[in-house]
């Protein structure tokens, strides 16, 4: 396998274009927009998404899904949770039969609420073997060649084998897992404790309220997870706390931003029309939401943080409902 298709030029899908180009490969990157794909074709960067990275020779941009997915057997879709579905059905019929899909993208199908592999799996049929990648990392610092180690979640142990194979790279390091389930709740889950976090940075609220967060957020994710089926162990490796640590205290956290600017004063409206770059965790917390009332779990913290971001309630109100709540046993389930 030595040929890869990447379906979206965002930040994540150009840094795992440039890593798979680095590690051998021929990767076709799509971008829906021709304009885009001329300019990182003539600049040999991604100058909206990774400026600074400059993209191999083996990276050739493209607006044609049937050139991108031509002979590969590797099909990595990097598109936000509100484009998947779209784009795979589109670009399924020019699939070979076989190719595995990757699904790198953390969220949850506002809708449905379904997982992303789920939706692919839904639109590809089971002639694809779909397997998750997730984990703590940052786009820039993986084209940067900075340490960084994932998961590889899948129900075909085969397919997840081959997927850590053509990744692997002595900067990058992929383990294995067979809790799809755990791997992509906790995936899409952190990224709504993380908006959370950034509010208590943004209001200026110290480390003590910041680890008490993550700590209470990590429980909420674990409470949602093994509802849905996924095993509670899984919360505590890499797509859960080391994702959910990185997002919430990274610089680079998207959704982080978007609490710090919450905290501020700043319509969600404001903040979103000002980004480049798609913060899951806004989409996500409403579905979320909807599948804790679906499992009969409580969220707390999202709940919180739904009333934020649609303008309900202010920060100051959400932090002080969320301190004042019934006091209990750490353990309890709900």
């Amino acid at each position: 396998m030595r040929r890869a298709a990447v379906l979206g030029a965002g930040s994540w899908g150009t840094a795992l274009a440039v890593h798979l180009a680095r590690s051998g490969h021929d990767v076709r990157l799509w971008a829906r927009d021709p304009v885009v794909v001329r300019e990182i074709a003539q600049r040999r960067a991604n100058v909206v998404y990774l400026p600074d990275v400059h993209l191999p020779d083996g990276v050739v941009p493209t607006a044609s899904l049937a050139d991108a997915v031509a002979d590969t057997e590797l099909v990595v879709c990097a598109i936000p949770s509100h484009g998947c579905r779209a784009v795979v059905r589109a670009v399924v019929p020019h699939v070979a039969p076989g190719a595995i899909l990757v699904s790198a993208t953390k969220g949850l199908e506002a809708d449905s609420l379904l997982r992303m592999s789920q939706v692919i799996a839904e639109e590809a049929g089971p002639a694809h073997p779909v397997v998750v990648l997730s984990g703590p990392s940052f786009a820039v610092e993986v084209a940067r060649q900075l340490p960084t180690a994932v998961l590889v979640a899948s129900s075909d142990a085969a397919a997840a084998e081959r997927v850590q194979a053509e990744f692997r790279g002595s900067y990058f390091r992929l383990y294995a897992s067979e809790d799809v389930v755990g791997v992509e709740l906790c995936g899409a889950l952190k990224n709504v404790i993380a908006i959370a976090a950034g509010v208590v940075e943004g209001s200026g609220l110290g480390h003590n309220a910041l680890a008490a967060l993550i700590t209470r957020g990590l429980a909420e994710i674990a409470r949602l997870t093994t509802a849905a089926g996924g095993r509670r162990e899984t919360t505590s490796g890499l797509s859960g706390l080391g994702d959910l640590v990185l997002t919430c205290t990274g610089s680079l956290s998207r959704n982080r931003h978007v609490g710090m600017e919450l905290a501020r004063g700043r319509s969600l409206a404001d903040i979103v029309a000002g980004m480049k770059m798609v913060a899951e965790g806004v989409r996500t917390t409403g579905a979320a939401l909807a599948l804790a009332t679906r499992h009969g779990v409580e969220l707390p913290i999202a709940t919180q943080m739904a009333g934020v971001l649609d303008g309900s309630i202010d920060v100051r109100s959400g932090l002080e409902a969320l301190m004042l709540r019934r006091q209990r046993s750490e353990t309890e389930p709900t």
